[in-house]
């Protein structure tokens, strides 16, 4: 299993699984557009694990300077529990932790409870003091 950043080549297969791997639909939607300007933005946030030639995870991880963000980890469903998402999550760590960030924030949908119980494995506590406000632009 290789871990890497994402080219633009990857794009489709991202779409992919973010389509297949979701069990919610996505509250903005999700475009070849949006994934290129990602990858041109900041070239080094989203992560894709993949075997034999295939994506078959990701993860967003960005830096804002401040803190770590990681959002959008998915694993294909026949690929799970072979520990993707947890060399995803180590990998993010090690680049959010060189570039300065000294607390990270994974985004879990509250219907999510396998989601929540990957971070949770991954060391992550539930913020029962933070609320998120959203605004679609």
């Amino acid at each position: 299993m290789a871990v890497r950043v994402a080219r633009p080549g990857d794009v489709q297969a991202v779409l992919g699984i973010w389509s297949r791997a979701r069990s919610a639909a996505a509250s903005t939607p999700d475009d070849q557009e949006s994934v290129e300007h990602l990858i041109a933005h900041t070239d080094d946030a989203l992560l894709v694990a993949e075997e034999d030639g295939q994506i078959v995870g990701t993860l967003v991880a960005a830096w804002d300077g401040w803190r770590g963000n990681m959002y959008r980890l998915a694993v294909l469903p026949e690929w799970r529990r072979r520990g993707i998402a947890t060399q995803l999550v180590e990998l993010a760590h090690e680049r959010l932790r060189a570039k300065g960030a000294r607390r990270v924030t994974a985004l879990v949908a509250h219907d999510e409870a396998e989601a929540a119980a990957v971070w949770r494995t991954a060391g992550y506590e539930f913020d029962e003091r933070m609320a998120r406000f959203v605004r679609n632009l």
